[in-house]
């Protein structure tokens, strides 16, 4: 993803998951305290017994409830012990102005509610709610109006419920944003890692050729200028090929056939003067089992004409009852890498590619413990899996043996 891509992405990310830092949320419940200017203006006209007390309530009440509903938008602070105590010193107040004056003060347990709808989840929310819509509810009774106790009650169950689902549901779209952003990273960095795997893959290979027919050239030269020229010639269509094959990589868009593919790896072979068996067994290979083999040629003949010093190669493929499609590589060579050598990532990068589509790839000696092998075994109808394997590419194939199934690589 370019960068602008990603501001763009950015300015278009909803105002609720873009506000900084979260405690600006609280502002939106300060219009609620609205409900109590009944009480207020009852104080004034001088109509609540005590006023300084009663004015005291009323400061003590808006403090707690502006502190309980700003800290509850900090998931720190909204779990902690300090905010319970703050909201049972915020219930003590309510309920002690709501039985001593009565009327418009009844109007705090609603705003009570709502400040719990703000802090308190599932079932403990649940159980909180019925209390104080009952107990508002008595109080209301008790002073012989049932419809205000009615009100009293609806409103406080209802305050706290629709809070806590307007909070949930606000929350549930900030994650779902941010999983949105997520996996678009993913997916912009699985695509890195499938171009720079194909690259790798695909230029390693080609290079390789290069290297040999160009030296293969080179000795010829001096005796030989025909012999010299249709090298350089192979060299040419080598180019070209690999040219066609860097534009689907990054198109995405790359089929290949496993028999030509063989007789790419042959030709390589050949001018490294490896001799190249192929035995092929079974029926026809699906396309993706084939594109996925046709990587295994590639990285196995790069393989041995860069470390193995073998004189003879056979390739072979063949299917067995149960569905699974195998093609084994054997070289007569030095066997494993030799003490020393820098490891490459060439054979565990194929062996994350063969794992993300359910397959497992072996590597190791050869029969009778002469020689190296690489076993790629497959489902016969695989279901194709991204790959997301966190390794880079490196610059060169290895000899280490090991095994891989699935994702997990072992000695590789």
């Amino acid at each position: 993803m370019r960068a602008g891509e990603a501001d763009c992405c950015e300015a278009r990310r909803p105002l609720l998951a873009r506000l900084r830092p979260r405690r600006h949320r609280g502002y939106t419940f300060l219009p609620w305290l609205l409900l109590g200017a009944g009480a207020l203006s009852h104080l004034v006209q001088g109509g609540t017994a005590n006023p300084w007390l009663g004015g005291l309530h009323l400061l003590v009440f808006n403090t707690l409830y502006i502190a309980v509903v700003f800290r509850a938008f900090d998931e720190l602070k909204r779990t902690s012990p300090s905010t319970l105590w703050l909201l049972a010193a915020m219930t003590a107040c309510t309920y002690l102005a709501a039985v001593a004056y009565g009327g418009s003060w009844l109007m705090f347990i609603p705003l009570l509610s709502l400040a719990c709808g703000t802090v308190l989840r599932g079932r403990r929310l649940a159980v909180v709610l019925a209390v104080l819509s009952g107990s508002g509810a008595a109080i209301a009774a008790w002073e012989g109006n049932l419809w205000n106790a009615v009100s009293i009650g609806y409103g406080t169950y209802l305050s706290g419920l629709v809070t806590a689902t307007i909070l949930s549901l606000s929350r549930t779209v900030v994650e779902l944003q941010r999983t949105r952003q997520e996996l678009a990273r993913t997916a912009v960095e699985r695509e890195r890692l499938r171009f720079s795997r194909d690259l790798h893959d695909l230029l390693g290979h080609t290079l390789s050729v290069v290297v040999v027919k160009a030296e293969a050239a080179r000795r010829l030269a001096p005796h030989d200028p025909e012999a010299a020229g249709a090298q350089m010639r192979d060299i040419e269509e080598v180019g070209r090929h690999a040219l066609t094959e860097v534009r689907e990589a990054v198109s995405g868009y790359r089929e290949e056939s496993l028999g030509a593919e063989l007789d790419r790896a042959r030709s390589l072979l050949a001018a490294a003067g490896v001799a190249m068996e192929v035995s092929r067994e079974g029926p026809p290979l699906p396309p993706r089992v084939e594109a996925l083999l046709c990587w295994v040629v590639r990285e196995a003949a790069t393989n041995v004409v860069r470390h193995s010093g073998a004189s003879r190669c056979r390739f072979t493929v063949w299917a067995d009852t149960e569905g699974t499609t195998r093609l084994d590589v054997t070289d007569d060579g030095r066997g494993r890498q030799e003490p020393g050598a820098a490891p490459g990532s060439g054979l565990a990068g194929l062996a994350e590619r063969i794992g993300s589509a359910g397959g497992r790839l072996r590597t190791g000696p050869g029969p009778e413990g002469h020689g190296f092998s690489v076993l790629a075994e497959l489902p016969m109808f695989v279901e194709y899996a991204e790959y997301t394997a966190t390794a880079g590419p490196g610059e060169e194939g290895d000899r280490s043996a090991g095994e891989t199934e699935g994702r997990t690589v072992v000695g590789s």
